[in-house]
């Protein structure tokens, strides 16, 4: 039978809830939790132009956009791996390997700026980096547009796309944006919990959520991405001993007292995006805990805390982007072919 027809609809979800066994709570009792948490659950994307993100999605899996041909987006931000690479540094352009570890592309749309030092202000002004980075991909932005315009297939998706030619560089970064804004993670066991699910969650985990939020964790980790909405110096009660030599250098101010100064990561769907911190100091995630309980807390955790602490932050992995692998439109006869690794 259809419940909606025989009970308001706060009934019938309270009475199907029952049924089920899932211990939900009532939608406004529901809310009313989630709202006096500091964490607050994840958003499923809405795609308001789908065409535009099918574009951005053949871009973003695209090795024509590096120098070598074999280079792509995806390379670092591995979609099947937590949008992450799970490598210290990154290897770019003639196996160069980069300065800093490579953050999760996932819920990247949350922040509230880009790359480790905020010098992006969003995803559209990150996209056009990576591609000139000599380090990294190892294109110009010319060159990039030379090549997407010598593919038919191209020229054809981003007229109609766009709707207006030539295609350049800011309509290939719009496009990548685009889709990297629906790399969202929702329904993470935490957030069924935030939602009223009181089985989500087990006692080990609430109480590493307890320890989370009492330690002083949440002052830095809060909001939907549990992260990136903030700036913080990486060792604020003991200094932190860079394990690669990046500079730690804000390239937002330049000053030498900003060194150190770090956006704050992202924790969701933090389990598959190992090794942790800005020079992927830390394999695994006890270690992790270990040294920001120390370096940013004064505090060292037992190791029954810190497994219990583990164990909540596991509950933060969301259903994964499914993104079926994009068939990319062959090269003309006019497509320039930079040679491999020069």
């Amino acid at each position: 039978m259809n419940l909606q027809h025989r009970f308001a609809p706060s009934l019938a979800n309270s009475l199907l809830a029952a049924a089920l066994g899932l211990g939900l709570a009532a939608p406004a009792q529901a809310q009313q939790a989630a709202a006096s948490e500091p964490i607050s659950p994840i958003v499923a994307a809405k795609v308001a132009n789908p065409a535009m993100v099918e574009l951005g999605k053949k871009l973003f899996f695209e090795p024509r956009l590096s120098r070598s041909g074999f280079i792509s987006c995806n390379s670092c931000h591995n979609l099947s791996m937590g949008g992450s690479d799970n490598l210290k540094t990154s290897i770019g352009h003639n196996w160069q390997k980069g300065p800093i570890n490579s953050p999760t592309v996932l819920n990247s749309s949350l922040n509230l700026a880009q790359f480790w030092d905020g010098r992006a202000k969003d995803l559209k002004e990150q996209a056009g980096g990576p591609i000139a980075n000599p380090k990294e991909m190892a294109f110009t932005h010319e060159l990039t547009v030379d090549v997407l315009r010598s593919i038919p297939a191209y020229r054809a998706e981003f007229k109609k796309v766009f709707q207006k030619e030539p295609l350049n560089i800011d309509q290939v970064t719009t496009a990548i944006a685009a889709f990297e804004e629906t790399l969202v993670t929702p329904n993470s066991r935490f957030d069924q919990w935030l939602k009223g699910n009181s089985k989500a969650l087990s006692k080990n985990e609430l109480a590493g959520y307890k320890l989370f939020k009492e330690s002083g964790c949440v002052a830095c980790h809060n909001g939907p991405a549990v992260g990136g909405n903030s700036f913080q110096k990486m060792g604020v009660v003991e200094p932190y001993k860079d394990s690669v030599g990046a500079e730690g250098r804000s390239a937002v101010t330049g000053n030498d007292a900003d060194r150190f100064n770090f956006k704050v990561p992202t924790l969701r769907n933090v389990e598959l995006t190992y090794p942790y911190f800005h020079d992927g100091a830390a394999d695994t995630l006890a270690q992790a805990v270990d040294v920001m309980g120390r370096l940013q807390l004064g505090r060292k955790f037992s190791e029954d805390e810190n497994s219990k602490i583990v164990a909540f932050l596991k509950t933060l992995t969301g259903d994964q982007p499914r993104i079926g692998l994009p068939i990319l439109p062959p090269s003309s006869d006019e497509t320039p072919r930079p040679r491999p690794f020069d």
